[in-house]
């Protein structure tokens, strides 16, 4: 069986109130509450929209030293 590589698309934080939805490449999106990720709850909501999307597979924010990958999402939906 090929291997199929899901990927990030985009993130928003404003959509929905106190939610992270993130799209992928294959046009699911998957949505989470912030606060499944202390680190980025805990940004300042305009530094939240300075996220940066690595490779298709991992994201992090101009203000964070941590990097997330999209299986961190996968696992929580």
């Amino acid at each position: 069986m090929e291997n199929i590589k899901v990927g990030i698309k985009d993130l928003n934080f404003t959509a929905r109130r106190g939610m992270m939805i993130a799209r992928l490449t294959d046009g699911r999106e998957i949505v989470v509450p912030v606060s499944f990720f202390p680190d980025i709850k805990n940004l300042p909501v305009k530094e939240r929209n300075h996220w940066m999307i690595l490779d298709e597979q991992y994201f992090t924010f101009e203000h964070l030293t941590r990097v997330y990958s999209v299986l961190d999402l996968v696992n929580l939906a």
